[in-house]
């Protein structure tokens, strides 16, 4: 299919100010994250950016940006101006790929592409792949998903679902079987429901898991869930991942 790929990008950064600008091998962040995604077979690759700066250093590396306002709550609300401003059809589909993630996997996004024309039945398209540590598991900030017998998201939660009742209370370590699914942060949508989603109203679960994904199943729509084969590359939050990325690209 062809679609394109929408990156959104926040120049404000609680935990590591001017994460977009953040230089990884001599190049901005944001550049390493659009040249990665290139190389999929999207149509074109452009950044959503909320501060000038942002796109001024995409075009100085002939990266396509557009800048959108400042305001948006979320990186959803941003994708959505973002379709507007270069005009999509509705039925154009479009691959969010987050600005934090210079290692993401060319064939990730485009095996969200394929899933997402695949599935009429689903609204929107993500990524999952097995948890292999009791330790990921149990950590909050690893979002879990569970899916019914289709493929199709039934619950995510950064709980530990599904919950091993009696592996637990026998006091075991172990992972349930089959592994439980740690969501990838990678979107597929049409761009008609993407200029829909933020006008939908938020989902009391949206606000007690503080995730926006939530709002979709809430509203009784689908997501269809691709299970990768291996975990995508570290992605930026703070300044310890910042330089754990930088090793990487320094060993290549």
């Amino acid at each position: 299919m062809t679609f394109i790929v929408l990156v959104p990008a926040r120049l404000a950064s609680t935990r590591l100010p001017n994460k977009p600008l953040a230089d990884i091998a001599g190049l901005p962040m944001i550049v390493r994250v659009a040249q990665r995604a290139a190389q999929s077979s999207a149509r074109a690759v452009v950044v959503a950016a909320d501060h000038a700066n942002i796109v001024a250093a995409c075009s100085a590396h002939g990266i396509r940006a557009v800048l959108t306002r400042s305001d948006h709550a979320t990186g959803s609300d941003r994708l959505a101006e973002a379709c507007t401003l270069l005009g999509l059809d509705g039925n154009d589909a479009v691959i969010n790929v987050q600005g934090d993630e210079p290692l993401i996997d060319p064939a990730l996004i485009d095996a969200c592409a394929a899933l997402l024309e695949a599935r009429s039945d689903c609204v929107m398209s993500t990524a999952a792949h097995a948890i292999g540590s009791p330790a990921e598991f149990d950590n909050p900030n690893v979002v879990k998903v569970v899916c019914d017998a289709a493929g199709r998201a039934l619950y995510f939660s950064r709980a530990p679902i599904p919950w091993w009742r009696d592996g637990r209370m026998s006091g075991t370590t172990q992972l349930p079987s089959p592994a439980p699914l740690r969501h990838i942060g990678l979107y597929g949508y049409r761009a008609g429901f993407l200029r829909r989603f933020p006008l939908l109203e938020a989902a009391p679960l949206e606000r007690i898991e503080s995730l926006e994904q939530l709002r979709v199943l809430w509203h009784g729509e689908r997501i269809a869930v691709h299970v990768a084969a291996h975990a995508p590359g570290p992605g930026v939050d703070t300044p310890e991942d910042l330089a754990r990325v930088r090793a990487i690209f320094a060993a290549t």
